[in-house]
C-alpha cells in the first residue's frame, strides 16, 4: 500500500494520525527517537510537529539541533514520498540547516519541494525546503534537503 493511500484512509480517524506517524516509525526506527506526529500529508506539502521534552531537549534547556534535523527529515522524506509520480522513488543525499534561533516549546515543520517532481529516465534532484516554527509561529530552523530521483525498476512497481 502507498505512504498516501494509508494516510487518507488514517488521517479522519480516532487517533488515526498518531497511528501513521507510529507505522512510519516502526518501518524507520530511527525517527522513533523524537517521536514525531504527521498533521497533514498531501503532495507538495506536509506538516509536522514534535513536542519538546526531556528526550529532545539539550544541555541549555531548548529543544537540540539534531532532534529539529530529524523533524525535517522526517516529513521532507514523507512529503517526497508522496508527491512522487508513479515508478519513481527517493533517497536523501544532502542537508543543509540553519538555525535561526532557541527552540522551545511544540515545534511545527513545514516541507514543500521546490518544483513539481515529474516521471524521468534518468535522475534528478529535487530540493525540499522544510521550515520549522515555534509555538508563537517564529522560525527557528531552515533546512534544504536535497533528494535524488530515480525511477523504479518496473519489475518491482506495487500497486
Amino acid at each position: 500500500m502507498r505512504i498516501l493511500d494509508l494516510y487518507r484512509r488514517l488521517a479522519d480517524k480516532p487517533g488515526g494520525r498518531w497511528l501513521f506517524s507510529k507505522l512510519v516509525c516502526f518501518k524507520a526506527p530511527y525517527f522513533a527517537s523524537i517521536a514525531p506526529r504527521i498533521v497533514s500529508l498531501e503532495p507538495q506539502r506536509g506538516v509536522a510537529t514534535l513536542r519538546h521534552r526531556r528526550r529532545v531537549t539539550n544541555h541549555i534547556g531548548t529543544v537540540h539541533a539534531i532532534a529539529l534535523c530529524n523533524l525535517a527529515e522526517f516529513v521532507g522524506g514523507l512529503t517526497c514520498d508522496v508527491s512522487l509520480p508513479r515508478g519513481m522513488r527517493w533517497i536523501p543525499k544532502g542537508m543543509q540547516v540553519e538555525y535561526l534561533k532557541k527552540a522551545a516549546g511544540t515545534m511545527t515543520a513545514t516541507a514543500t519541494p521546490e518544483f513539481t517532481p515529474d516521471v524521468s529516465d534518468n535522475g534528478y534532484d529535487l530540493p525540499f525546503d522544510v521550515s520549522i516554527t515555534d509555538g508563537g509561529g517564529a522560525e527557528v530552523f531552515r533546512a534544504r534537503i536535497a533528494m535524488w530521483i530515480t525511477p523504479v525498476s518496473p519489475s518491482t512497481i506495487k500497486d
